[in-house]
């Protein structure tokens, strides 16, 4: 019986490590390389800017390989990035408004795939400020 218990717990260990794997993080620099290994040797093969939000799937030394909005996947250094709260605009146009709801003007309109750093949230809207300190609203469900 005991031993099951022994077993049981080992199990949740190696479970609960994977989740603790996978965590996001945000791009810190003004612009980062992607490369397709752990290493300078390796080819860049994009580049992403400030606030980019990251999810962390293997660590390998200094260098973190990472799966994107769109699940790209790709290789980063671990001081081109930090715990920051970010979203990414996942849909072809966002509006960005002046306030918490759909009744508050729109400041401007952003495309698919701009990173902005998270300020505050309010219901199901979210305060954000992009890189070039742009600041405004937006729904919770255009961004992941």
């Amino acid at each position: 019986m005991r031993i099951y218990a022994i077993i049981i717990t080992l199990f949740f260990i190696t479970l609960s490590s994977g989740v603790a794997m996978a965590e996001r993080l945000a791009v810190s620099a003004s612009v980062a390389n992607i490369r397709s290994g752990p290493g300078t040797k390796y080819d860049i093969i994009w580049q992403v800017g400030k606030y980019h939000p990251i999810q962390i799937i293997k660590k390998s030394g200094a260098w973190y390989r990472f799966r994107d909005f769109e699940q790209d996947e790709g290789w980063i250094h671990k001081s081109l990035v930090g715990k920051i709260r970010t979203v990414i605009t996942k849909k072809k146009k966002s509006n960005i408004r002046s306030g918490p709801g759909t009744r508050h003007k729109i400041v401007f309109t952003v495309e698919k795939g701009i990173p902005f750093r998270v300020i505050k949230r309010k219901g199901s809207w979210i305060f954000i400020e992009h890189a070039d300190e742009d600041k405004g609203w937006i729904y919770e469900a255009l961004v992941w």
